[in-house]
């Protein structure tokens, strides 16, 4: 059946094996745990995209494990992002729309994700870019150059230029896991590792994207997102669909912040009901109604 909810919220993995008996039903295979997270939340992260292409097989697997209105948000390949930097992929981009064309109901914005290293003197560069991708999928944009988030000329630029095109702008919102703890290994490596940058909440297009880096302790991170509980209320008050990405350093406890942000915001706008807890899974896809 048919997804309703206009917010979609989710992980940066599906297939985690920590999560089986607890957030995924005990017993669920290798290789099954899709279809088992596809019943409990209805959008994910695909970041393997990233660094190859899956087969053709695996992409109608994953069609076969989603029910419409599931949202995967892909990486576009890191050839095309940070080896070529945009530059000349016209060949890569094509392969990439071939193989995700059967899954294409099932797609959220495909992700730019762009290095530090591409600055505003590139935006021409991202100009044609945006110009070129085939118009069937839906794109984000994920900046890291402390210029895109000083909030003056060179912000106001990529935000006229996303919204000209009708792309999503991606908000990376890591300020938890800064102001958290570093006592284990996934702690440490997330305060060595992920950016350090300002937050600019906006929506450029009609699915704005934020990905909340939280901390491992699930008590802590509701002070930090109550601010987007209001904002995400109110793109979808304007007719958006947003989505909203949960992370912590070992993403143990992912599955049930994402659970607890979606009531927080539908206890400010009317959503659908999520399924049952996971612990007492039913075999229904995310929102569905007997």
């Amino acid at each position: 059946m048919e997804d309703t909810s206009p917010l979609g919220v989710g992980c940066p993995m599906w297939a985690n094996r920590d999560w089986v008996g607890s957030v995924l039903p005990a017993g669920t295979p290798v290789g099954g745990e899709l279809a088992a997270y596809a019943r409990v939340l209805n959008a994910v992260e695909g970041n393997t995209t990233f660094y190859a292409l899956p087969a053709a097989e695996t992409v109608e697997r994953w069609r076969a494990a989603t029910a419409e209105g599931f949202r995967f948000m892909f990486k576009l390949p890191r050839t095309i992002t940070h080896d070529r930097r945009l530059r000349d992929t016209g060949a890569q981009i094509r392969e990439f729309a071939e193989r995700f064309a059967p899954l294409l109901d099932r797609l959220g914005p495909v992700l730019v994700q762009l290095p530090a290293s591409f600055s505003p003197e590139d935006l021409p560069v991202l100009d044609a870019f945006l110009a070129s991708v085939p118009s069937e999928f839906s794109w984000a944009v994920e900046v890291r150059h402390p210029g895109f988030h000083a909030g003056g000329d060179h912000e106001r630029a990529l935000n006229d230029r996303l919204h000209h095109a009708g792309v999503n702008r991606v908000v990376f919102d890591s300020r938890p896991v800064f102001a958290g703890p570093r006592e284990t290994p996934e702690e440490i490596d997330a305060w060595e590792k992920k950016p350090r940058l300002a937050v600019r909440p906006v929506a450029t297009a009609d699915q704005p994207i934020v990905r909340f880096i939280g901390q491992s302790d699930p008590a802590a991170n509701p002070p930090f997102w109550a601010p987007w509980v209001d904002r995400v209320a109110r793109w979808v008050r304007d007719g958006r669909r947003p989505l909203f990405f949960l992370h912590t350093p070992d993403n143990l406890v992912a599955p049930e912040l994402c659970h607890t942000f979606y009531d927080e915001v539908a206890a400010v706008v009317a959503l659908p009901p999520r399924p049952s807890p996971p612990e007492v899974a039913v075999p229904l896809g995310l929102f569905d109604v007997e």
